[in-house]
């Protein structure tokens, strides 16, 4: 499988499973809704990161990609509302366009970059990473970790927030 296909296939894959889990009001925090990311990361982990880069410009630009997935991570959840649903008690959660523009935003310019780099600025790519020792692992590796980083912040988030709605009043909980 092509390093494009691998990229389109995880892009596609963590965009839809965000968007179902989390678009719309009421949307249930349940054990099913949080281990889910985290079944799917510690399957796509393994199955496409074969050598993470463990020193130099390839470990640099990996943990760069962890940071902004972190970072992306964090502001989806500053556009999710955790709250306890009156009809259940339960904690539910409620993410509008803000969210959705987010995630298409990201994961659009993620699978622009992939496509580009093998049909519009290739050479360039190939001379940047020659000149800085990166390698093409390192570089999906870093794809990989910012969408992992990124569902995986996003699910903590829901997590904690649900843990802290549980024990207060039915009022909306944002960060």
């Amino acid at each position: 499988m092509s390093t494009l296909t691998q990229a389109l296939i995880i892009n596609g894959a963590v965009l839809f499973a965000v968007l179902e889990a989390d678009l719309g009001p009421r949307r249930k925090i349940g054990k099913l809704r949080l281990l889910r990311p985290l079944l799917t990361a510690a399957v796509i982990v393994p199955l496409f990161i074969k050598s993470p880069a463990t020193d130099g410009s390839g470990l640099v630009l990996e943990l760069a990609a962890v940071v902004a997935g972190l970072v992306v991570g964090l502001l989806a959840m500053a556009f999710t509302t955790v709250y306890r649903s009156p009809r259940t008690g339960g904690p539910v959660s409620r993410a509008g366009v803000a969210y959705a523009a987010l995630w298409i935003v990201v994961v659009g310019a993620r699978t622009a970059f992939s496509y580009g780099s093998e049909n519009w600025f290739g050479p360039q790519l190939g001379r940047w990473m020659l000149d800085n020792q990166v390698t093409g692992d390192a570089l999906t590796d870093a794809l990989i970790l910012m969408a992992v980083v990124m569902t995986l912040t996003r699910t903590v988030g829901l997590a904690a927030r649900a843990a802290t709605v549980g024990r207060e009043a039915s009022a909306p909980a944002s960060v």
